[in-house]
Formats: C-alpha cells, sequence, structure tokens
C-alpha cells in the first residue's frame, strides 16, 4: 500500500470492464451467508455496495476475538481508538479526531449511535456491548446519514432483535483478578409478537494496588479513608427488547436498556508525588486517598465511580407502497453520574475532585425512502433536544495546597514554608512517601493558631441544546454499474450555556491581605450565569460507486463535517465583584476527500481507502492550571491517511483477516493563531495502527477446536495538546489468545482466553487533570488477563 491510488490504474481498470461483467453487475447483487450487511445508509445494504468507508464487527466476530467492550473491539478497526480512563471519560477517536468532552457547553465530534439514537454525549455515551448484532463504524463526515455531530465520523452500536421462536444463551468466565463475567439472552415470540431479554454482568478486582487505608503500611495522611485496589469493574446491563409485527408492512421495535456501574477509582498515578515507600513507576502501586471530607464535599466516600444511564427506543417502520418506506425512530436517555477521583495522585489531602454529571436527551427522527431501478431518494428531519449539566467539586488541605502547589501566584508563601524547612512544590511529599505540609505547613502560615484548614469549591456548567434539522439523500443509477448519491443537511441549533460557582477565599491568604480562592477563580456564590446564541449551517455530500464486477467496486466521497460553536461561559473577576466571563469558540469545519476499493473476490473481502481532510476553526481543549478545560481555536489543520482491512479464507477451517491505518494529522504550522499548537499531532492518534490474526476451526469428530490468536500494534501516541514526550507513549503491541473446543454443532463451548498475553506494560492516559497544575498524572493500561469461559445456547 503505497498510501496513493493512481489515476492511470483506475482509468486501466475501468478501461477493462467487459460488457459481460457489465451485464453481471445489472442486476441487484444477491446476498449471500457470507455477506455482511449494514445500515449505514438507512437501508441494508452488502457491506461493498455501500459508497462511505464502513467496517462492520458482527456479534460473531467479537465473540470470536473475545472481546465485549469499545475500546477492545476499537483495536481492531483501522481508524478508530476508545479510550477507557473510566466507564465515565471514555475518548472516541475517528481518524485523529478526539471526542471526550464532559463539559455541557460543548458538542461532540464523534457520534455514537445505539439503535438508531444519538447518544454522544460524553458522561452518557459508555454503552457495555453483549448480545449485539453489530457495530458499524462510518468514517468521515456523514451529516445526512447519522446528524450534526458526526463531524468526522459515527459508531453505531445494533442490539440483537427479538426474532420468531424460541432462544436462550448463558455464557460465563472467570480469570485472574477475580474476573468473572456472566452474560446471556432469552428469546421467544411468534410472527407477530416477539419478545427478547439480554443482561450481562461484569466485575474484576482493580490490578493496581492501592495502599490507602492498608494496616500494614504506616498512616501518613490524618483523617484518611481506606480505599479499594484501583482500575477495577463492577458493573451490569439489562435490556428488553419488544418486536411487534402486525402486519407484513409495519414493524415497530422498543428496546428498554439500563446500564450501571459501581468501578473503584482510577489509578491516577504521580511520578513526583512518591506513595509512603517511595516507589514512583507508572506500573507500581499506588496511595491515593482522597479527601476525609470526601462523603460531605464530594459526594462519595470512597474513590469511584457510581454511574446509571436508563435508555428508550421505539422505532417504528411501514412500508407505505412498493419501494416506500417510511421510518420514525424516537428515543430518550438519562445518565447521572458521580466520580470521585484523586487528581493528584499522590498521598497528600491535595488535589481531590469530583465530577458530578446529569443529563437528559430527547430525539426524534423521521425518514421517507424511495427505492427505484434508477433512482433513490430519501428526506426527512430531526429534533435533539438536551438538557445537563457538569458539577466540579473540589477539596483540599489550605495549608498542604500552598506548600505543594507549583503555581507563581504562591511563589512567595513557598519561599516563606521553605525558609522555615517545609519542603514545598514537587518536594512537598518526601521521596519515602511522607507529607511534612500536611501539619506544619498550615500551623506555620498560621501562626500556630491552626494544624489543619479543610476547604471546599465547586464550579457547575450547564448545557441546554436544540438542534432541529432537515435532510435529504438522492441516488442516480445512469448506467446498472454506476451511482451517485449526492445530500444535504440544512441546521439550525440554539444552545445556551449557564455557569455557576462556590470559590470561597483562603482563610490564610485572607488572614495575610489576599482576598480570593484557593483555585483562583471568581465566585458568583452560586449565582447562575447564562448566555444563548443561535446558529445555521447547511453539510452537504457527494458520493459515487462504479461496480467494475459483482465483486469488486470503487467509490469515492466529498464531504463536510462540522462541531457546533461553543457558548463558553465562565466567570471572572471585576474590581472587587464578579463578572460573567464569555468567550465564543467559532464553528470547526472540515472538508473530507475519500476514496477506495472494495472487493470481495473467491475467498479475499477487503476495503482500501485514501483520504485527505482540511480542517478550518480546529478545536482544542487546553487544561488551566485551576483544573477547569478550556476550549480554544487552533487555526487549520490538514489530515491525511490510509486505511486498509481484509478477511481471507484460505481453506475451510482456516482463514485470516487484519488491517493497518496510517494517519497523519497535525495542525498547521503557518497558523497565526494559538502557535504553542504549531505543528503538533492531533492527540490520542497514533501515526500508524495494525492488527491481525487467524481463525482456526478443526473438525474433531462431533467436536470442534477453535483457536483465534491475534496481535494489535499502535505507534507513538501524544496524550495532550501541544505535544511533550513526557506526555505520551510511545509504539507497543499486545497480544490475545481464545481457543477451546465447542459440542454439538456449537450449541456448548468450553474454552480459554488471554488478554496482553505477553504483559506489555503501556498507558492509557497521561496529563490529565493533575498536569493543569503542573504535576501530570499516568494511568497504565491493562496487565495480562486469563482465565476460561463456558457458553450454552439453546
Amino acid at each position: 500500500m503505497t498510501g496513493k491510488l493512481s489515476l492511470g490504474l483506475v482509468a486501466g481498470m475501468l478501461g477493462c470492464v467487459s460488457g459481460q461483467a457489465l451485464a453481471q453487475a445489472a442486476a441487484q447483487p444477491q446476498n449471500t451467508p457470507d455477506d455482511i450487511v449494514v445500515t449505514a445508509q438507512k437501508r441494508e445494504q452488502r457491506i461493498e455496495d455501500v459508497p462511505l468507508t464502513v467496517t462492520a464487527v458482527t456479534g460473531e466476530r467479537m465473540r470470536d476475538l473475545g472481546v465485549n467492550s469499545l475500546s477492545e473491539v476499537a483495536l481492531y478497526v483501522p481508524g478508530l481508538r476508545i479510550q477507557e480512563q473510566s466507564a465515565n471519560n471514555p475518548g472516541f477517536v475517528i481518524r485523529g479526531i478526539t471526542s471526550d468532552s464532559g463539559s455541557a457547553q460543548q458538542g461532540a465530534r464523534v457520534t455514537l449511535y445505539y439503535n438508531g439514537v444519538d447518544i454522544s454525549r460524553s458522561r452518557g455515551a459508555y454503552q457495555d456491548l453483549y448480545d449485539l448484532e453489530r457495530v458499524e463504524v462510518v468514517k468521515g463526515p456523514q451529516a445526512t446519514l447519522f446528524g450534526t455531530a458526526a463531524a468526522v465520523g459515527a459508531v453505531s452500536i445494533i442490539s440483537g432483535r427479538p426474532r420468531e421462536g424460541f432462544a436462550a444463551n448463558l455464557t460465563g468466565s472467570y480469570g485472574n483478578f477475580d474476573r468473572t463475567q456472566v452474560s446471556g439472552y432469552l428469546n421467544a415470540g411468534n410472527e407477530t409478537l416477539a419478545g427478547r431479554l439480554a443482561f450481562a454482568y461484569k466485575y474484576r478486582d482493580g490490578y493496581v494496588r492501592n495502599i490507602a487505608g492498608d494496616p500494614d503500611v504506616p498512616n501518613q495522611n490524618q483523617g484518611r479513608v481506606d480505599q479499594d485496589d484501583l482500575n477495577g469493574q463492577d458493573q451490569r446491563g439489562v435490556r428488553g427488547s419488544l418486536r411487534w409485527t402486525p402486519s407484513a408492512d409495519v414493524t415497530a421495535d422498543l428496546v428498554l436498556t439500563y446500564d450501571g456501574q459501581r468501578n473503584p477509582g482510577t489509578a491516577f498515578k504521580s511520578r513526583v508525588f512518591a506513595p509512603t515507600g517511595g516507589q514512583t513507576g507508572d506500573y507500581g502501586y499506588a496511595e491515593l486517598s482522597g479527601s476525609p471530607f470526601s462523603k460531605e464535599v464530594l459526594g462519595k466516600r470512597k474513590l469511584g465511580l457510581d454511574r446509571d444511564v436508563y435508555d428508550a427506543n421505539l422505532t417504528v417502520q411501514v412500508d407505505l407502497a412498493p419501494g416506500v418506506t417510511f421510518t420514525t425512530v424516537n428515543g430518550y436517555r438519562r445518565f447521572d453520574s458521580l466520580e470521585t477521583f484523586d487528581a493528584d495522585g499522590g498521598p497528600a489531602w491535595y488535589l481531590e475532585f469530583a465530577e458530578d454529571a446529569q443529563g437528559d436527551q430527547w430525539n426524534h427522527e423521521a425518514r421517507f425512502a424511495f427505492t427505484g431501478d434508477r433512482y433513490r431518494a430519501s428526506f426527512g428531519w430531526n429534533a435533539f433536544l438536551e438538557d445537563g449539566f457538569q458539577r466540579v467539586p473540589f477539596s483540599t488541605e489550605e495549608g498542604t495546597y500552598l506548600a505543594c502547589s507549583v503555581a507563581a501566584a504562591y511563589a512567595g508563601v513557598r519561599q516563606g514554608l521553605a525558609a522555615a524547612g517545609v519542603p514545598t512544590g514537587t518536594a512537598c511529599v518526601t521521596p519515602q512517601g511522607t507529607i511534612p505540609a500536611a501539619t506544619r505547613a498550615t500551623q506555620l502560615l498560621t501562626r500556630g493558631a491552626a494544624t489543619q484548614i479543610p476547604y471546599a469549591s465547586e464550579f457547575t456548567n450547564y448545557g441546554t441544546n436544540q438542534a432541529y434539522s432537515v435532510f435529504a439523500d438522492g441516488t442516480w443509477l445512469p448506467t446498472p454499474a454506476l451511482e451517485l448519491t449526492a445530500g444535504a443537511r440544512v441546521l439550525i441549533e440554539r444552545r445556551k450555556s449557564g455557569y455557576s460557582s462556590v470559590q470561597p477565599n483562603s482563610r490564610i491568604l485572607a488572614a495575610n491581605g489576599v482576598n480570593t480562592s484557593l483555585l483562583g477563580t471568581a465566585n458568583t456564590g452560586g449565582v447562575r450565569y447564562t448566555a444563548e446564541d443561535s446558529f445555521a449551517a447547511v453539510l452537504p455530500r457527494f458520493n459515487a460507486l462504479f461496480r467494475v464486477t459483482d465483486g469488486l467496486n470503487l467509490y469515492a466521497t466529498i464531504s463536510k463535517g462540522r462541531r457546533s460553536p461553543v457558548v463558553q461561559l465562565a466567570a471572572a473577576a471585576a474590581g472587587a465583584g464578579v463578572r460573567p466571563n464569555l468567550q465564543s469558540v467559532p464553528e470547526e469545519t472540515v472538508w473530507n476527500y475519500e476514496g477506495g476499493i472494495k472487493a470481495a473476490l473467491g475467498g479475499f473481502t477487503g476495503t482500501a481507502s485514501i483520504f485527505f481532510q482540511e480542517y478550518n476553526g480546529f478545536q482544542v481543549s487546553v487544561t488551566q492550571p485551576n483544573g477547569t478545560a478550556l476550549t480554544q481555536s487552533a487555526g487549520s489543520a490538514k489530515n491525511p491517511g490510509v486505511e486498509f482491512e481484509g478477511t481471507y479464507r484460505v481453506s475451510p477451517i482456516l482463514s485470516a483477516f487484519g488491517s493497518f491505518a496510517y494517519i497523519d494529522g497535525k495542525i498547521d504550522r503557518g497558523n497565526n493563531v494559538a502557535l504553542t499548537f504549531a505543528g503538533a499531532r492531533f492527540r490520542l492518534q497514533p501515526k500508524t495502527t495494525a492488527s491481525g490474526g487467524i481463525n482456526l476451526r478443526v473438525p474433531l469428530g462431533t467436536a470442534t477446536f477453535y483457536a483465534v490468536p491475534s496481535a494489535t500494534y499502535q505507534s507513538k501516541v501524544f496524550f495532550e495538546l501541544p505535544n511533550s514526550d513526557a506526555i505520551s507513549q510511545s509504539g507497543y503491541t499486545l497480544v490475545n489468545l481464545r481457543a477451546g473446543v465447542e459440542f454439538a454443532d456449537g450449541r456448548y463451548r468450553l474454552g480459554g482466553f488471554a488478554r496482553n498475553l505477553g504483559n506489555e506494560k503501556y498507558l492509557i492516559d497521561a496529563g490529565n487533570t493533575g498536569g493543569g497544575f503542573g504535576t501530570p498524572t499516568y494511568i497504565r493500561g491493562e496487565p495480562r488477563f486469563y482465565g476460561v469461559e463456558v457458553a450454552a445456547t439453546f
């Protein structure tokens, strides 16, 4: 793969098309059992016939690979990365563009769809994967298909639907770290009414030992709360589905889903604040103690996540006439999450935060579609409404904060403490993990009046966003071998932002004549400021598909994507008072130019594509010295890349699969705005990713032996903008294996699995909230997991 499509080669291929091949292509291709059928264009098509770059991962493929989370699936999809700091903070990355902001004031860049409904708001987006038909990943802007948030692509999750007859499945596994997973479904019904109930429960101990509260470790922090080990899992989900087919022309699907987590805390590890014993490496134990006032101030006694998501979806499809259908998709989603975390990554009572995020989302879409021999068309409308907030409470001890802070505003305070023999800045925790500042700093700064002064504050951002749009697509087939498609979405949106804060002045600083909050942020006293604005846009797309033969297609696309402007509202000091601080960040737009080849020839199926994207008003998120995130426009950016994926059936018992992506997205060096970002690579996007493996199935009498070894690779990745080697991860490879025996035509299965077989050490994130305070933290990736699994299908 050279990364370029030769025009001469394409012309030669077109010239070699025989009359017989065109005649074969004249008929609509018929699906075979090996075909993958997708609904990326809102109708069922073979994946080879879709003039877009689409990857489909079926439920069967996920089972073969042994993956059951979005981050695991993404390792096998070129151009897709999904980072899971926690279920409350997933980062969705398509072709180098990240969508992970928790602010209620900002829109998403990557659309996540669940049964046809937009669930892209970051804190409510995580969805467990069980009993699925497939996951479709559509690359490039897709406004007419997946809405306004699909600025660079969409991930669409399609759950298993009820069907006629009786079926049931139960799957269980157990492994190291007490890794316990149980999932299954029960399906029953007739041709008129069918129901399906599916569930999953996943538990795993934390793989980062947390010595906070350990009776065998000396207690160095007053009021310490005993904590759990970190980076564990405790989640459950249940889904009920009902399909009603009163006639051959009407199908109605109702899907109700609950998804919940009670996970222990995330291991934000510091390289400068040592735990007791002095181990500061990224992969050792941690001492994250949280706040002694965690329950009162942060809302939870221990570090960790409490998250509940409720989702309801009603989809109705009506065949109005031959070739004419009407479909309406209606959804409601509510999420409520509270995550407490120790942002400094060490044992000091220094940067203890929580994030309380809640939101309600309503979605209605209606679409008419017409399918004919030479023309296809669709048009419809959409309304998307959301109302939510993100509240961030903070807890610290004043003397400890002033001693540990590296902020220039407190340099004089640190100098005074250092003169008195109190270690300050990054040295406020000793190399052995003791915390001299915990009592001495406050005692010195208050001249003996106090040894501990708790401090608490919070800020909250609000977002009430409404988007209304109409869209249309038309396809013309001038010949049976050629399809030309054009479409557009016309959008009107109203964005209303709010902000409030409770940021008391520091008692220590006030006693010394300085009236300011510890974080340096303005105090609205709980008063909510609001601002709103309205916007409009037209987002077009153009596609072409040429059928060289029934198994070989060429396609090209030009499309425009857009991330909504940000009505960014905060507060600022104004003399002796405070005022609203409104910063309007312009919209981010991208033009995507793409071409590719899709093949289904003999035992091979695959896609190769090349794309080039031009961004204007590229939005970046920067963590401020007070821990808040600020969106800025970094000017223009370019993003060229190539992608490949394919599967080859070597024999009836063996197939091989692989994928590759090269993506070189960077902010332009010539920008006059935000020169800090000039030339920086997009965050969270490796330049090169690859995956590969084999699927072996060997009959053994009445049984079948199966083995699926696979490997995934990614090159160096930067976790933040601007790029820094200290906030990056070099390239690494993960090896996975799944093998076992199936009986009774696959109805029963007994096997084993291993993920990260080589126990590779790697980071999934760095920088984080601590980075905004000058002390970045690091989150390690998963170690080797292994275990056994059993399954039965009836």
